[in-house]
């Protein structure tokens, strides 16, 4: 489902990402969580990611390795 909407997403990247998911999978999951549950109070997919990304901003750098 991920690479169905990345696409447009260049392979390199695209693999970097998945790298990313596999090495913390829990992270993700609990991201992606947090998102669905923003997203069923009534808020846009593009909002609620980017408040969750923004709560967990200092450990996406961590695993970003930055």
């Amino acid at each position: 489902m991920l690479k169905r909407q990345m696409k447009d997403v260049p392979a390199e990247q695209q693999e970097q990402i998945f790298s990313m998911i596999e090495k913390n999978p829990d992270f993700f999951m609990k991201i992606a969580t947090e998102a669905q549950e923003k997203i069923k109070g009534g808020m846009s997919q593009q909002d609620a990611m980017m408040m969750v990304m923004k709560s967990h901003q200092d450990e996406l750098k961590q695993v970003m390795g930055k």
